[in-house]
């Protein structure tokens, strides 16, 4: 028997907020976090736009001595999980410390101290390379930060699947819970590489968007005018707990975790697989997972990329697995409003869809204004919408074909 397990608490930076309510407002109103970029000179870049995170003062949860010592990306899921733990209000002691883990992953980690250090390494030589370089680097250690932080003992680990990440990191954690390896988990996804290298590739790919006269209209997922994904940094964290082990503490419980699904498109390095086979089998196996219809789904958080293939392949995989039921259901990508976190959207994503739950209302899809004749379903346009919301699934789709989803429910005791 799988053990229930529910979220108690969340923590968010993003390019709309670096509070959870500034964040979940900011999605509710519209308002778009993308920007012209200012961390780094992007006059000879075709993309000079991004969801940066402004106003962050890492000062606020670490000491000084500690933030030379740590990325960027580890910063901000560090942030996040004191925000999580603070908001479930979980204090992690020497009686259930070794049944506390953390499960927190980032897609490609430690980009702006490898980028530092290797300017050392040619300007200085390797004697200067710092000793902290290895540590401050691998996409592991927002993990390991957040356990020696608080202390927890319990299965510590983190995700590597790129965009799918943040979803895999909480679908792994929900699992070790169901099957009684921990009581509680603090589980999402951090990102920062909003960076010259991080830029220069994705540019030379052609994925991202070169609307820069116009960077709050650039993210527009499944309209006729997108021209690629916008990049965005920040982290989302939650914290999920056995059902009895939150009640018995007497845990605020935002929702239910129900499902968890994941598959492999097996099929190439960036795009998609045709149809959107891969992340139709995945949705099929988190529904599988969670026992439900897929007509009792009510919304689902798309992943939602602002890509040509990417919005048309996520559309015909919700039609290949809801059937007529696509039609009746709610769909939007709040990716139009962040821009696209990489191994962090998943924890973002999974914090607005617990977000809608608990509002009973939608957040919108915006910069819809000419919808693309593939892209037909409900997909929430420019506005939040009040609606019955009782099952919300979650979809995040990676580089190499990897795909999770997570599904989500209304809590009833």
């Amino acid at each position: 028997m799988k053990r229930r397990v529910v979220i108690t608490g969340v923590g968010v930076i993003s390019p709309v907020g670096n509070d959870k309510e500034t964040f979940w407002n900011s999605l509710l109103e519209g308002k778009s976090g993308i920007k012209p970029v200012t961390s780094f000179d992007v006059t000879d870049y075709p993309t000079k736009i991004a969801g940066e995170v402004t106003d962050f003062d890492p000062e606020q949860y670490m000491d000084k001595k500690e933030i030379r010592r740590t990325d960027r990306f580890v910063q901000f899921g560090l942030a996040a999980a004191k925000m999580a733990v603070e908001d479930s209000k979980l204090e992690i002691t020497a009686e259930n410390a070794e049944r506390v883990g953390v499960y927190i992953g980032s897609g490609i980690g430690g980009l702006s101290t490898w980028e530092d250090q290797h300017s050392v390494l040619l300007e200085k030589g390797p004697r200067r390379v710092s000793p902290f370089f290895i540590p401050m680097l691998i996409a592991n250690m927002a993990s390991g930060a957040v356990s020696i932080q608080f202390g927890a003992k319990g299965p510590t680990s983190s995700a590597i699947t790129a965009c799918a990440t943040g979803t895999n990191a909480i679908g792994d954690a929900l699992r070790l819970i169901q099957f009684d390896h921990a009581d509680a988990m603090i589980a999402g996804g951090a990102e920062a590489t909003i960076r010259p290298m991080a830029f220069a590739g994705f540019c030379s790919a052609k994925a991202m968007s070169t609307r820069n006269d116009e960077p709050e209209k650039a993210s527009r997922p499944f309209d006729q005018g997108r021209d690629g994904f916008v990049m965005g940094e920040g982290a989302g964290v939650v914290i999920l707990e056995e059902l009895e082990f939150a009640k018995k503490r007497g845990a605020n419980i935002l929702a239910e975790v129900i499902g968890y699904g994941m598959s492999a498109d097996a099929f190439h390095i960036t795009s998609p697989a045709p149809e959107g086979d891969g992340a139709a089998r995945c949705m099929r196996n988190a529904l599988k997972d969670a026992g439900i219809a897929p007509e009792e789904v009510d919304y689902i958080n798309a992943h939602g990329t602002s890509t040509d293939l990417g919005d048309i392949a996520e559309t015909q995989a919700i039609k290949a697995v809801f059937g007529e039921h696509a039609y009746k259901l709610a769909v939007s990508s709040t990716k139009s409003m962040t821009g696209h976190l990489l191994g962090a959207t998943g924890g973002i994503e999974a914090i607005a869809s617990a977000y809608a739950l608990r509002d009973q209302i939608l957040p919108p899809t915006i910069n819809l204004e000419n919808p693309d004749p593939e892209c037909d379903l409900d997909y929430v346009p420019n506005k939040a919408r009040k609606a019955d919301v009782n099952i919300v699934l979650s979809n995040t789709f990676g580089f190499g074909g990897h795909n999770a989803t997570i599904i989500l429910k209304r809590y009833e005791a």
